[in-house]
């Protein structure tokens, strides 16, 4: 049995500067991925911001990881959810793939595979859990839970800006992301899909070799 700590009272002031800080790592991808195209900077630079924040939290709120997510509870039940439609959606995406002759797929996937989960833990945890449970959990802001999945997804969908196929997948993979994160928060099984069905999408659907692209800049 998992013990329950209890978490700090947290107030609305943090809620929304964490939500902003957020908004200010989506508006990055944009310039250092999309722009400058330093994608493997971006990306590291995140993470480490991220865990270091998830670190300092925990040093000072021992329950703050089982209240964000972070947390064996509820592992099975949430991966039994969310597995159907992650086999739906990866049969989708070879369907798409083959009718678009988009489909790529190699050996680059693989270490994606066990690599990408934990770049998609962490998109996880600032859009789901920064936004829609913070968003939830307001002290002196009440906001409609259609509200809270509505506006989750279109930020987490608006970060995969330009690539319309991806606005779309995102955009209806969030939705159901965060209502199952509103039941059950375990943020890693949807880490864990996260990324292996982002994986799977650039290599069939987007015809993108993202490993190429990412750590591309080590063997050029």
């Amino acid at each position: 049995m998992i013990n329950k700590m209890p978490v700090q009272k947290i107030t609305d002031k943090r809620r929304w500067l964490e939500i902003l800080a957020v908004v200010l790592t989506g508006l990055g991808k944009f310039v250092f991925m999309d722009w400058l195209n330093l994608r493997f900077l971006y990306i590291s630079a995140a993470i480490l911001f991220w865990v270091a924040y998830i670190f300092i939290r925990h040093k000072n709120d021992k329950g703050i990881l089982q209240y964000w997510g972070f947390t064996r509870k509820d592992f099975k039940e949430t991966f039994k959810i969310i597995l159907p439609f992650g086999v739906i959606s990866a049969v989708a995406f070879f369907i798409i793939g083959h009718y678009l002759e988009t489909n790529i797929l190699s050996w680059h996937i693989l270490p994606l595979l066990l690599l990408y989960p934990i770049w998609g833990t962490i998109q996880q945890f600032i859009i789901v859990a920064l936004i829609a449970g913070n968003l939830r959990d307001m002290e002196h802001t009440s906001i409609p839970y259609f509200a809270i999945i509505l506006s989750t997804s279109i930020i987490f969908a608006a970060v995969h800006y330009p690539f319309n196929l991806l606005i779309i997948g995102t955009f209806l993979l969030a939705i159901l992301y965060t209502i199952v994160y509103l039941k059950k928060k375990n943020l890693y099984v949807l880490g864990i899909f996260h990324g292996w069905l982002g994986a799977l999408f650039f290599y069939t659907v987007l015809a993108r070799d993202s490993f190429w692209e990412v750590f591309g800049v080590f063997f050029s």
